[in-house]
């Protein structure tokens, strides 16, 4: 197992997809196909020859996780490498030490950290000074590790070709959208973005993918009705309507995200539309049960992928 014959990304850190050229976008993909491929007699942790042997990884993490922390743990172990889980849900980032002191204790220690924190600011203050790469796991504004997996995912099903393929992104306008935006303009997909008014993704993230779409061809669309989304879309992707840390709007968000559920019926309105999902998901509030457990639903071929988009992201960045 060996890092990408291509070279590593130019950026130190992963804080955002928009950090990525698409060039880049497409050599995470080619790492992560080639590292999904290989036989599980060379994925044993410290194999000979293993990237990041002997390498360490800190996984500090405000918000509770399945995915991601299951999956960059075992990618460093299949990887050769070590990951240590730092609990910080009772004490957030800079509470009881500083950001940058925590850094500069960090780089003396290990060779990558991945954070997964509430504030977005969190994560670019750790990049900022620490000499190591940082990778944000998950922050209020993005979510870069799920939306390359995503589309990683969608290659496989579209056989790698995105242009004239449309994603609709039916829900909130959150880290996991921003970070779908980002990628679909890397790799000239259109979008289209459907939410409840006073929902929509964040404006300055809506500038970068207007801008990085115009270099590619690809499309961006606003709507307000999910049918109108739907319509023709070849991939269908939702997420739950109250993200970790808005657990006081789940009543008022329910109400109003109440016709936003991706149904049988708007899936229907698809072009044989795959259904996607970050997960966890809410059967019977975002997703109806039929759809996430249909024939239709890759939300577990992106939960596995999780694992191999991210030991591309660990090698080239290491």
């Amino acid at each position: 197992m060996t890092p990408s014959p291509h070279g590593q990304l130019a950026c130190k850190d992963l804080c955002s997809v928009a950090d990525l050229s698409p060039a880049e976008v497409r050599l995470i993909f080619d790492t992560a196909a080639r590292l999904k491929a290989e036989p599980s007699s060379q994925r044993e942790p410290f194999s000979q020859g293993a990237p990041l042997q002997g390498k360490r990884l800190a996984m500090i993490f405000e918000k509770e996780s399945l995915r991601t922390r299951f999956t960059f743990d075992i990618g460093m172990a299949d990887l050769g490498g070590h990951a240590v889980y730092l609990d910080h849900r009772d004490a957030r980032l800079g509470s009881r030490e500083s950001v940058p002191d925590m850094a500069k204790n960090l780089e003396r220690w290990v060779d990558v950290i991945v954070a997964r924190t509430y504030k977005h600011r969190a994560v670019t203050e750790l990049a900022r000074h620490a000499s190591i790469p940082v990778i944000n796991g998950l922050s209020d504004l993005l979510h870069p590790c799920q939306g390359l997996t995503d589309f990683f995912t969608l290659g496989e099903h579209w056989g790698g070709e995105f242009s004239g393929r449309r994603l609709a992104y039916i829900g909130d306008g959150n880290n996991t959208c921003h970070s779908l935006m980002h990628t679909a303009a890397a790799l000239g997909c259109d979008i289209t973005l459907c939410t409840p008014e006073g929902y929509e993704p964040n404006l300055k993230v809506m500038n970068q993918t207007q801008a990085a779409a115009a270099e590619s061809g690809a499309r961006v669309h606003l709507c307000n009705d999910p049918f109108e989304a739907a319509e023709g879309a070849h991939a269908i992707y939702t997420d739950v309507w109250a993200s970790m840390g808005q657990e006081d709007e789940i009543e008022e968000r329910s109400a109003i995200f109440r016709d936003y559920q991706v149904t049988e019926e708007i899936m229907e309105h698809g072009e044989e539309a795959l259904f996607m999902h970050c997960l966890p998901a809410h059967r019977g509030q975002e997703v109806a049960p039929g759809v996430i457990d249909g024939p239709s639903s890759i939300v577990f071929d992106i939960a596995e992928n999780r694992l191999h988009v991210q030991k591309a992201i660990l090698v080239l960045l290491l």
